[in-house]
């Protein structure tokens, strides 16, 4: 299976199917701050969840946490807990991961 995993300590993150978008979309659908974001809904390998907490996003007022790398504690992005604004609702539960933070492996060609 194609794998993404930690570009710091390799640790595995998600496999490919478990990603939402494989082409990252149009802002300001889901934007990152560190390189192109993909979002997932991965299994929970070895990615930790912070405490949640209220920030104001390109797309509206959001409650949020962030996620990190469970082997070296490196934030790879957030997770979204709860979108104030209906037309945002999908986000809920899903992850925001930054593809800086992220290397492909096992069969990429």
């Amino acid at each position: 299976h194609r794998t993404y995993s930690c570009v710091h300590c390799r640790a595995h993150l998600a496999r490919h199917e478990e990603l939402i978008s494989k082409v990252p979309p149009p802002p300001p659908a889901w934007a990152g701050t560190a390189g192109v974001p993909l979002a997932a809904s991965p299994g929970g390998v070895n990615v930790g969840c912070g405490p949640a907490e209220q920030r104001l996003l390109l797309t509206g007022l959001h409650s949020v946490a962030d996620i990190f790398c469970q082997s070296c504690k490196t934030t790879l992005g957030w997770k979204y807990e709860q979108a104030f604004e209906s037309s945002q609702k999908y986000k809920e539960g899903k992850f925001i991961i930054e593809m800086s933070h992220m290397v492909k492996e096992n069969g990429w060609d």
